[in-house]
């Protein structure tokens, strides 16, 4: 249907057009996606088998839902996606506010515009794009923002009084009729206004300062909440959550595949930063890595979620770190150091909600924790798993390893090494050739040296060696050298 053609509500007719409510559209055209196997949530990872199935018999059951789940699991971004699921294009009469539709008008401005002018009222179209409105639950949201209010103005100019519909100013909600209406943090939102959408989720009935206007409003509602907000800030309404039909938990990734999948999708790159500097995979490993880490520490609130925003936009700032690194030191191209990750830090405090505890401690010291238990929890992974307490003349893979730190004194790796010096300084260190080509034959050539620092931070995390982070770089040593070399 083209519908640059069909400008009146006779025209309209002619062709046959069928009205549709918002949540038989959305559930028609989720049918017609299902049967063709178009995914309508493309760019959505992880939630394959658990949030979307949900979701989408939500849909198909006509509910108007509630996505709970912690920070940063992509509840907003369903809800906008939701928008896909609309036809391209509906017709409204031409100076409504509210979105009328001319078959089926349900404004007094619609009903009377139509009755004058009959088949040759205007219509007009409203693309799918533009029918998404959003809120975020503030304390300070009142009932005009969201319902509406008497407008003194309107009645002066039009000589009416108050007892006359026509002195209403629409709020969100009425002026969003016939779209997809998000409120972000449903709890934040007061029990008073809360208690103002009961009528129009149920009833469908708008109440303004007295006025009781049946407006039949065609809405499809989408509410987020934080189960953190259930005991911080406020609570959904007992009454009101019996009137969302279906309320959906989302969760953060289960395997760091998917979470590497999500960073690497969302991340935002300059393209200079993604030809110039190369990133190991198993710097990748460890950067979603430090986000489970975190989930699970004894130092970060729980309750409070570890966002998965936390590796993306750790993950720009160790390209970053990289990047600087080899403007300073005149490289054209570099590859990601596990020292670079001292630059990731800043994404990791600003993200993290600290107990009582890791308060104590103190956001770095944390953020410096969260890098190490990534490292020794990947490290098995990679090479032999190093024993808390091992026999006595036992022979380990690492006893060269070990040995050279010993008779050496010591070891430093400078941050404003460049490219070249970098490597040189690594292949000082000979018994880490050999661990890599017994351990892992198949590396990829530019990512060795990454993994010859991460045996070396790794020795370091199960006490096989120690480590001095000081301004300009970081010294390895063997654990017991300094005692000896005192004595």
């Amino acid at each position: 249907m083209n519908v640059e053609n069909i400008k009146t509500l006779g025209e309209l007719k002619k062709v046959g057009y069928q009205s549709r409510s918002i949540k038989d559209e959305l559930r028609d055209n989720l049918i017609e996606n299902i049967k063709t196997k178009v995914n309508t949530f493309e760019g959505i990872h992880g939630y394959e088998h658990t949030v979307i199935p949900e979701l989408e018999r939500a849909i198909l059951s006509r509910h108007n839902i509630n996505l709970l789940g912690l920070r940063g699991q992509a509840k907003t971004r369903l809800a906008r996606m939701m928008v896909n699921l609309l036809d391209e294009y509906i017709p409204v009469v031409v100076g409504s506010e509210i979105n009328d539709d001319p078959l089926n008008p349900i404004s007094r401005y619609a009903k009377e515009l139509i009755a004058e002018k009959g088949d040759n009222t205007p219509i007009s179209w409203l693309h799918r794009d533009e029918r998404f409105a959003e809120k975020l639950a503030t304390p300070d949201v009142t009932v005009a923002d969201i319902i509406g209010d008497v407008d003194p103005i309107k009645a002066a100019n039009l000589k009416l009084s108050y007892a006359d519909d026509r002195v209403i100013h629409y709020g969100m909600i009425p002026r969003a009729n016939r779209c997809i209406f998000v409120i972000n943090e449903l709890p934040d939102l007061q029990a008073r206004i809360q208690v103002a959408l009961f009528n129009i989720l149920q009833e469908g009935d708008v109440q303004i300062r007295g006025f009781k206007l049946r407006l039949a409003l065609d809405m499809q509602f989408v509410f987020t909440a934080n189960p953190e907000d259930y005991t911080n800030r406020g609570s959904i309404v007992t009454p009101l959550k019996d009137r969302i039909g279906s309320q959906i938990l989302t969760h953060y990734p289960n395997t760091i595949e998917i979470a590497q999948t999500i960073t690497e999708q969302e991340a935002k790159l300059d393209d200079r930063q993604s030809s110039s500097v190369h990133v190991p995979e198993l710097a990748k490993e460890l950067l979603e890595q430090i986000s489970f880490e975190a989930r699970d520490s004894e130092y970060v609130d729980i309750k409070s979620g570890v966002s998965a925003r936390m590796s993306i936009t750790a993950f720009e700032n160790l390209l970053s770190t990289a990047e600087r690194r080899s403007l300073l030191a005149g490289d054209s191209e570099t590859s990601v150091r596990l020292s670079d990750f001292i630059g990731v830090i800043p994404a990791i405090t600003g993200k993290v909600e600290l107990v009582y505890e890791g308060e104590q401690e103190g956001a770095d010291f944390v953020a410096n924790t969260l890098i190490d238990e990534a490292i020794k929890t990947l490290f098995p992974k990679y090479f032999p798993k190093i024993e808390k307490l091992e026999k006595q003349g036992e022979e380990t893979p690492y006893d060269d390893l070990i040995s050279w730190f010993f008779n050496g004194d010591g070891f430093e790796l400078l941050d404003e090494f460049n490219d070249v010096d970098y490597k040189s300084k690594l292949d000082e260190v000979l018994p880490l050739d050999a661990l890599i080509a017994d351990h892992q034959p198949d590396i990829d050539p530019k990512d060795v040296y990454f993994e010859k620092e991460f045996i070396l931070w790794g020795l370091v995390q199960f006490k096989k060696l120690s480590k001095f982070r000081y301004s300009e770089g970081v010294q390895i040593k063997d654990p017991y050298g300094s005692y000896i070399s005192g004595l």
